[in-house]
């Protein structure tokens, strides 16, 4: 991870990290998102057409679809009889249902929706959490930007900004924060003084915290910006004032104004799927 400029002045350290653990093209410039329009489907008189398999979808996909879990989970919620369609549990692996039956998951209504990726330039103020709450959540930035249920990937604290990537593909969104993943995290952080060398050294050399033992792939010194993670530095008795994560996962903040979003293209949703 590495750590962003320091308006005090002060030295500054870039390190940057791995954490283990779009199909729309699109653009959101604020509260006036714009994406690729829909075309309308042309209605068909043809009341005797036969049902034929474009026209259907497996159930296991349909629930993955929905967005509430993946596809092997889905295997599962169906064989337990907590699947049904039209009214009538069905427990049948390879089942498959039309886009207008009513499927329900637990007693709830779900419907299939495209994937879709939208990655936030979050503000400071906005807590990571998708239930109500009385202050104000990430989910709010994000309001307009699909009609899907979409899920922040990992989290940022409510006073960190920068790259939050949201999305209803559960199995990337597990793929990306799994303990063995090594997703690329580079933050910037200001510290309320200077970096001593003898702490960037201790960085270098790897710190180890309640959580366990955190390493760094590669720390460097740069004039004017201290940059670093909460944790780490404030072992090391620092105060963060500012802390910015400006990549995540390959994807920057380039053309992405603070607190707007913007949906991902195919090409970024395929190098995520490759990691």
């Amino acid at each position: 991870m590495s750590r962003g400029d320091n308006s005090r002045g002060g030295k500054s350290n870039e390190r940057r990290g791995k954490s283990k653990s779009n199909e729309r093209g699109g653009f959101s410039s604020g509260n006036k998102p714009f994406t690729r329009g829909k075309s309308q489907a042309k209605k068909t008189t043809n009341t005797s057409k036969k049902t034929t398999d474009s026209d259907e979808i497996r159930l296991n996909k349909f629930v993955a679809n929905s967005g509430v879990c993946s596809s092997r989970e889905a295997d599962l919620y169906i064989q337990t009889g907590s699947v049904w369609v039209n009214g009538k549990p069905v427990t049948e692996m390879g089942y498959k249902v039309k886009l207008t039956d009513e499927v329900k998951l637990d007693g709830r209504s779900i419907t299939p929706h495209k994937k879709e990726y939208v990655l936030l330039n979050k503000h400071k103020g906005f807590i990571t959490s998708t239930s109500p709450e009385k202050t104000r959540t990430v989910m709010d930035l994000v309001a307009n930007a699909s009609k899907s249920r979409l899920k922040p990937v990992g989290r940022l604290e409510r006073n960190t900004t920068g790259l939050l990537l949201f999305t209803n593909d559960v199995d990337l969104e597990k793929k990306l924060t799994h303990h063995k993943s090594e997703v690329r995290k580079i933050f910037h952080v200001e510290l309320e003084r200077n970096l001593k060398f003898e702490d960037l050294q201790k960085i270098e050399n790897g710190i180890k915290l309640e959580e366990g033992f955190i390493t760094v792939d590669e720390i460097s010194y740069i004039e004017n910006a201290p940059k670093s993670e909460i944790g780490i530095f404030e072992h090391l008795n620092y105060s963060v004032v500012k802390l910015d994560r400006v990549i995540f996962a390959g994807l920057t903040k380039k053309a992405l104004p603070r607190g707007h979003w913007r949906i991902l293209p195919e090409q970024e949703v395929i190098n995520l799927k490759m990691m």
